[in-house]
């Protein structure tokens, strides 16, 4: 949804008129209307990861639900329908196809999710992150623009090498066990090294209470928050980050410019994130580590090994610099102004 909004926010900036379309149970209902704009909602679920029921129900709604956005985009007199794939989006691409309306998708994964390898053939643009995503799309209709990224990112400068080598560690706004986990397990071992560490970590809320104990425990110099509000001043005091791969994480990474360890979500659809920490790892911008690999033991190791060796944290962050793309939002809008009818 945030990519989404930025590109929203830049299109009305160009006097354009944008409306949302979505379900009543996703982020959108919050977000959408909290940033000010129109919700249309959609009836219609998953067909990945889901049972036998939840499947024929959701096929059952897509024909009803296609026919209301068809006829959404006809009374709005819609010139072009911008998407980033994901189930909810299914009525209104096909609707828009059926219409004879452009089509713009924005795939931030370097493996496209369900919707977007579906429609890959016909969409009239796709935005991509990796350059390796365009095999999926229709030769000549890529462009590689990268993710919409708050501009705070970008303005960050490389770290210099100070006495204590700081970590930053999260798992997302809601937390992730095995980061949690492995955090915990390190905390020991770097005590027993009096290895000169800053450790923070952003736990989400469930884990934060024990987690904040047990590093008071430590007596390791860092913070252990529930959530981060100002995460590119977190990226711009650490030396090293380790997190999950997501497209908003590794596009930040990017930005940023920051060395990271790639701990992708196992259960991620069409395992995009282990494809996402692989683009990354074969860039030279990060160190790829799988959930059931990464223990405390492991952290702590690959922790040590970096901070033995600046210059390799230097190249790694020099290397995500190379991955970004500034004015992903705006380059967008100039796209969906080209291909409207």
């Amino acid at each position: 949804m945030i990519p989404s909004l930025a590109v929203a926010r830049e299109l009305q900036r160009r006097g354009h008129e944008v409306f949302f379309v979505g379900t009543e149970r996703g982020v959108e209902a919050r977000l959408v209307p909290a940033a000010g704009f129109e919700l249309q909602l959609v009836r219609v679920g998953a067909l990945k990861r889901v049972g036998v029921v939840r499947r024929l129900e959701t096929l059952g709604q897509l024909p009803l639900g296609t026919l209301r956005m068809y006829g959404l985009l006809r009374r709005r007199r819609t010139s072009a329908v911008f998407s980033m794939g994901g189930y909810a989006a299914g009525p209104v691409v096909m609707a828009a196809l059926i219409a004879r309306k452009p089509v713009v998708v924005m795939e931030p994964n370097a493996v496209p999710g369900f919707t977007n390898r579906r429609i890959g053939g016909l969409v009239t643009r796709a935005l991509v992150s990796f350059p390796e995503t365009s095999r999926y799309f229709r030769r000549g209709r890529t462009e590689v623009t990268g993710l919409p990224v708050r501009e705070e990112f970008f303005a960050l400068t490389p770290k210099p090498s100070e006495g204590v080598f700081s970590v930053l560690v999260t798992g997302g706004s809601q937390g992730s066990r095995t980061l949690n986990r492995a955090a915990r397990n390190s905390w020991p071992l770097f005590r027993q090294a009096e290895f000169p560490i800053r450790f923070v970590l952003q736990t989400g809320q469930a884990e934060h209470e024990a987690l904040s104990a047990a590093f008071g425990e430590s007596k390791l110099c860092g913070e252990v928050r529930p959530f981060i509000e100002d995460m590119p001043s977190a990226f711009a005091q650490a030396d090293l980050i380790i997190c999950r791969s997501g497209a908003g994480a590794v596009a930040e990474l990017a930005a940023g410019g920051r060395p990271s360890v790639l701990v992708p979500f196992p259960f991620a659809a069409d395992d995009h994130q282990l494809r996402n920490a692989q683009a990354f790892e074969s860039a030279g911008a990060a160190k790829l580590v799988l959930d059931s690999d990464l223990t405390g033991a492991k952290l702590f190791e690959l922790v040590a090994a970096l901070a033995r060796h600046p210059e390799s944290l230097e190249r790694m962050g020099a290397a995500a610099r190379r991955l970004a793309h500034p004015g992903a939002a705006a380059r967008a809008a100039e796209i969906l102004e080209e291909v409207a009818l």
